[in-house]
């Protein structure tokens, strides 16, 4: 008699509770294979692959967990534990960060014992990791001739990347420096730099025109499979918000770059944030018809991020940092803090574009500038470790 995919699970189940990995995973497989299986059957058909020694098709298995509920606290402890012995650590610790920002979340008493159990571990883990990430700092930047007491901000700033201590009001997702003034939008008219950046809007716009195909843009938002998916997930891979790079991560894409002479004429004007693989970036940035950047914080709050408006259709819509709203108006820049709150919408029928580029906090001191270009650069190379 054939077997429905019910009886399929309930024995494949059974065979993993009973430590036969092998029979577990061979019925497990015909219940993901038939398709529509939920996420606690492919973490089940993980743990049977884990046993047998499949690394790579246990990893596939979390994958297609997560991929149906990414904040399931079983599937991250386990991704985290299964990249961990793959010795994947660095990644490993991405997943138990986000067991834990899940848990934090949910009341005690709906945490399973077991879960409660891994979450301990994962927080050990953790531990360990930044008392090895701050050893890495200190010691080298000590052997740069870094003095805390010389720079109280950048002591500061150790001390928060080091969760030593909070960081306040503004809200970066990577990197915090402290002291800066809570702003959301800058004046145009405070940077003598701005005309000049401006008066290419034109010429821009016209090498725009030629780089409108979908080969040209692709969504600003890509999945990364070392990093759970614990944030609004709507323009994931969408076209709805997509981009087109003229420089990315500090580097510069030649094929677009050539074709777009006048936004190198305009940076030339601007003091770009420069700190080698991971900025400038400096991209078209382009929202669809009736669509919306949902709520988020930047990276870092070093950095201003600009908005040079090219494309801005009537009714178009308007950018919302903190509690500050302002609409974008064609060749005159909107210069705002991204590590404050953000959102964006385009009520229009027809696409809004802007070059988007990030910029130096005004405020920071060119010795200061060095010292968080050294600190974020070391931050790169011990996660490349």
């Amino acid at each position: 008699m054939t077997m429905t995919p019910e009886q399929h699970l309930r024995d494949g189940l059974a065979a993993l509770r009973a430590g036969n990995a092998g029979q577990a995973e061979a019925l497990l497989s015909q219940v993901t294979d038939a398709g529509g299986a939920a996420a606690s059957t492919w973490l089940a058909l993980a743990f049977a692959r884990a046993n047998l020694g499949s690394a790579d098709a246990a990893l596939a298995a979390v994958n297609e967990a997560l991929a149906l509920e990414p904040r399931n606290l079983r599937a991250l402890l386990f991704k985290g534990d299964h990249l961990d012995r793959m010795g994947q650590s660095r990644p490993a610790l991405n997943f138990y960060q986000g067991a834990i920002r899940v848990a934090a979340s949910l009341p005690r008493e709906q945490i399973p014992q077991d879960v409660m159990q891994g979450l301990a571990r994962a927080q050990s883990m953790l531990e360990r990791s930044s008392a090895d990430y701050e050893a890495f700092l200190f010691d080298n930047l000590a052997k740069d001739g870094f003095d805390g007491r010389e720079h109280p901000r950048i002591m500061e700033t150790l001390q928060i990347a080091c969760g030593k201590k909070p960081i306040q009001l503004q809200q970066p997702t990577r990197f915090y420096f402290p002291g800066l003034p809570q702003r959301a939008f800058y004046e145009r008219e405070e940077f003598a730099w701005v005309a000049e950046v401006e008066s290419h809007t034109g010429a821009i716009r016209e090498e725009l025109k030629k780089l409108t195909t979908e080969e040209h843009f692709r969504p600003y938002l890509e999945a990364d499979d070392t990093r759970p998916e614990l944030n609004d997930r709507g323009n994931l891979g969408s076209m709805d918000w997509s981009a087109c790079y003229v420089w990315q991560a500090g580097e510069e894409v030649p094929e677009i770059s050539e074709r777009c002479p006048s936004v190198g004429k305009a940076l030339a004007a601007a003091p770009l944030c420069r700190i080698p693989g991971q900025t400038p970036s400096v991209l078209f940035s382009r929202l669809a018809p009736g669509s919306t950047i949902a709520p988020h914080h930047g990276l870092v709050n070093t950095r201003l991020i600009c908005h040079l408006p090219l494309v801005v259709p009537a009714g178009c819509g308007e950018l919302r940092v903190g509690n500050h709203q302002r609409g974008w108006r064609e060749g005159e820049l909107l210069i705002f803090d991204d590590s404050v709150e953000h959102e964006a919408w385009n009520d229009s029928d027809r696409a809004r574009t802007v070059l988007l580029l990030d910029i130096w906090r005004p405020e920071l001191s060119e010795e200061e500038r060095h010292w968080v270009t050294r600190i974020l650069e070391m931050v790169t190379s011990y996660g490349e470790e």
